[in-house]
């Protein structure tokens, strides 16, 4: 039962977090681009590696504080960081065209997943 805890007290401020920089960054620099998610996700991705880079030797010892941040801090302000610690993996385990194939399959099929998406609810509509 704690690690599911562990994920909850961790999406809460991930999920604030992701929220207010989104509002703060529409409000100083207006809409026209996203740059409140951008700069979620590129923090994202700074954080992920700060924190594996740090619970490398400390995995073992603090598991909670793994689902705490990892996935409930970081996969609530941002997907990406998990995305992008997944493709590091696979080429730093020398699967660089596996790397490149999840890196870009996932953005090209997602997006076509998105237009999919939108596309069905138009036609139900």
């Amino acid at each position: 039962m704690r690690a599911p805890i562990a994920v909850a007290l961790g999406a809460i401020p991930g999920a604030l977090g992701r929220y207010y920089l989104s509002l703060l960054c529409a409000r100083l620099w207006g809409t026209g681009w996203p740059i409140g998610t951008f700069l979620v996700n590129l923090s994202g991705a700074v954080l992920m590696g700060l924190f594996v880079g740090w619970m490398t030797d400390r995995s073992p010892l603090y598991p909670e504080l793994r689902l705490l941040f990892a996935v409930g801090f970081l996969g609530s302000y941002t997907t990406f960081s998990s995305y992008i610690l997944d493709a590091s993996n696979l080429a730093r385990s020398g699967a660089w065209v596996m790397s490149l194939a999840y890196g870009f399959g996932s953005f090209a099929l997602g997006w076509l997943g998105l237009e999919l998406g939108r596309w069905l609810i138009d036609r139900w509509r």
